[in-house]
């Protein structure tokens, strides 16, 4: 049996940006404002007043710092190509920065559901059992949650991402997405049914990595709330509530974004559809973490 003619793609060129110069301009300015948003004005700013504060130590102020890093990298992962590519004529992206920025932007996410799922459960810690938080939630304990959450984010893309860079990539290499995303990408690859059986394997142990972290988050957050229910004073409950009131909020846009891009059948989608939950994943999500932590 001969062999296929097949010319195999060192670059990915994006297929969902404009390619009008005055309709880039009109993607550029405003995605640009929401970069700087989320890096300077939110996470910078967040990581220098908790530095300042007399009590940086506590474990909501360890999270938080941890948290608006992490954010940094993931809006950076994605968002800054975004921006290169809408200035750019050829908007494509190299093999080996494809999976660099596959990498990044599903490592930091993950992390980020870890340490929100961290944040959700001292919330309940510190409005449910503030004489034992302390004792309970020891500086020890934070950098050993730390710890493991960033090794559980950063190993866990690592077979996926190695998997994806041995496949052959073949005929077009225009990419409908507006950053490197695995299915995205595996639509281009010619087929290698072992990767693909790996890959599949890995798929379900991302789902269930996110499906626990939601439940513990869900079940912090009752918790929370039934524990603020009982507070006597209507200040009292006022003041707890609005602790977690954006914590929550950011919590459920950012499961909500992870289901609708990876747990939904998001092959269905459409290119509009696809983008537009892309899009709030990559872009909104990071831009309303700040509030959740201001």
């Amino acid at each position: 049996m001969e062999t296929p003619n097949w010319t195999t793609s060192q670059e990915f060129i994006f297929s969902s940006f404009p390619y009008s110069w005055g309709e880039s301009v009109i993607c550029f300015v405003p995605l640009l404002f929401i970069y700087a948003f989320i890096v300077v004005v939110g996470n910078l700013v967040i990581i220098t007043v908790v530095q300042l504060n007399t009590h940086p130590h506590t474990p909501m102020f360890f999270f938080i710092n941890v948290l608006s890093f992490l954010e940094i990298w993931f809006a950076t992962a994605t968002i800054s190509k975004m921006l290169s590519s809408l200035l750019s004529e050829r908007k494509s992206i190299s093999l080996h920065g494809c999976f660099l920025q596959m990498y990044f932007f599903h490592s930091t996410g993950i992390s980020e559901m870890c340490f929100l799922t961290a944040m959700a459960f001292d919330h309940y810690l510190a409005i449910g059992s503030p004489l034992q938080y302390p004792t309970l939630m020891t500086p020890k304990l934070c950098a050993q949650l730390t710890l493991s959450y960033c090794v559980c984010g950063f190993i866990t893309p690592l077979p996926k991402i190695a998997c994806v860079s041995t496949l052959t990539f073949c005929g077009s290499n225009h990419l409908e997405h507006i950053f490197c995303d695995f299915l995205s990408v595996l639509r281009l690859a010619c087929i290698d049914t072992q990767a693909i059986v790996m890959i599949q394997t890995v798929d379900v142990v991302c789902a269930v990595e996110s499906i626990t972290a939601a439940m513990l988050t869900g079940m912090s957050c009752t918790g929370t709330v039934a524990v603020i229910l009982h507070v006597h004073s209507v200040e009292g409950r006022r003041k707890a509530f609005s602790t977690c009131v954006f914590h929550l909020t950011v919590t459920l846009l950012l499961f909500s974004d992870v289901a609708l891009m990876y747990l939904l059948f998001s092959a269905t989608y459409s290119l509009f559809w696809g983008t537009a939950i892309a899009l709030g994943f990559a872009v909104l999500s990071p831009s309303s973490i700040p509030f959740s932590v201001a």
